[in-house]
């Protein structure tokens, strides 16, 4: 075991103030959006002894990996993550393993560089998540069921969104219905969509409170502020609206059309970078791939509430799993592969073997296959992040 030290991402809609101030460190002045703890390409983590943690993994597979996960995956699954938004994300959805993997070659072929700002696949692998909440979390995930979005556009009918509330009654299945609908909102043209756009803010300022759909009115304009005429202040109406408080959690499979509006958590992938952009943003947009992953199916998303000292979140896949726990006094978790783990409160002392770290909040370790079960002591919270056992 050793500490383990990840990669700052600046990222525009980054909180500038979150990540410094959990790890007791000066504000820099530049927003901090994620905290990248992995091996990912884009920006691997740091060992103690000066590695990289991919070139450790790397030099002793089985070791570091355990004979399972090294003949399943062959590297670290998964990536873990601090997030810090302090405005929206992109409205965006991420690939199954096969849409990865077919995008990921074509670029390739294309020859766009893997760090070009005009590259969708930047691996070739699928993107499930999970974020649990350490703050109040605000976020878009999934579309809402048909008749409950039909009921939002009925308040707002007669103001410029006539034609959406039209399209929504149209013929099909739900995920017919609103597929149509998405592909024509981001394929409209731009002063059509900034006509919508605007339409919406106006509808949302005036409608009528006091019911389910009040989150979604109140942050029709504030994303609108951010991005004026972008149609995916549009879109966000046809999302579910979920609000998460801390140690609540959601899992975002492939094809989920969302977006992180505001907050702060641990999120935890599918180690990739894969991201399909539909609007809200000044990155990259490929409609047609977005349009090609999306799920539109409606869902109800599950939040997930954390609960006693030991609480593992249902995560439906093989790369990752997310467990946290109440550290007060000594106990102990079994190690039966490879581990990340991330204190958020207090200051816990993991000890593995003859190898020991104690963690302050915002801080990390590397916890190896090979090295055995772990003994943890101290006061806190720590977040292990391991892999799945489907």
């Amino acid at each position: 075991m050793q500490r383990l030290t990840g990669t700052i991402q600046n990222y525009a809609w980054g909180d500038r103030r979150f990540i410094a101030e959990l790890q007791s460190r000066p504000v820099t002045g530049d927003p901090e959006a994620e905290l990248w703890l992995g091996t990912h390409p884009s920006a691997p983590s740091i060992l103690d002894d000066g590695r990289s943690l991919a070139d450790a993994i790397a030099s002793d597979p089985l070791a570091a990996l355990g004979v399972e996960t090294a003949e399943r995956f062959g590297e670290l699954p998964f990536l873990a993550k601090v997030l810090a938004a302090a405005q929206p994300l992109s409205i965006q959805g991420h690939p199954s393993a096969q849409q990865a993997r077919t995008g990921f070659d074509r670029e390739n072929r294309q020859g766009i560089a893997l760090d070009s700002p005009t590259r969708t696949y930047r691996d070739p692998n699928h993107k499930p998540e999970l974020i649990c909440a350490l703050t109040p979390f605000q976020a878009k995930c999934g579309f809402r069921p048909l008749a409950a979005t039909r009921e939002l556009f009925a308040l707002l009918d007669g103001s410029g969104l006539d034609e959406v509330g039209e399209r929504l009654a149209g013929p099909g299945t739900e995920a017919e219905i609103l597929a149509t609908t998405l592909a024509w909102l981001v394929q409209s043209p731009a002063s059509q969509g900034a006509d919508l756009a605007a339409a919406a803010v106006a509808a949302a300022e005036s409608a009528p409170r006091g019911g389910q759909f009040d989150a979604a009115l109140d942050w029709t304009a504030q994303i609108a502020a951010l991005h004026p005429g972008d149609v995916g202040v549009v879109v966000a109406l046809l999302l579910n609206h979920v609000s998460l408080e801390p140690n609540q959690a959601v899992f975002l499979g492939a094809g989920n059309l969302h977006a992180y509006l505001e907050g702060a958590g641990i999120e935890l992938m599918a180690n990739s970078d894969n991201v399909v952009r539909g609007g809200l943003t000044p990155k990259h947009i490929d409609i047609d791939e977005l349009l090609s992953v999306v799920d539109c199916t409606p869902i109800d998303p599950l939040v997930q509430q954390a609960n006693g000292a030991a609480h593992t979140f249902n995560s439906p896949v093989s790369e990752f799993s997310l467990s946290r726990l109440e550290i007060d006094g000594e106990s102990g978790f079994s190690v039966s592969g490879p581990e990340i783990v991330i204190a958020t409160q207090g200051h816990i002392k993991i000890v593995q073997g003859q190898t020991a770290a104690t963690l302050g909040p915002g801080e990390s370790a590397w916890v190896p296959a090979s090295g055995g079960d772990c003994s943890a002591s101290g006061s806190g919270i720590l977040f292990r992040a391991t892999v799945g056992h489907l």
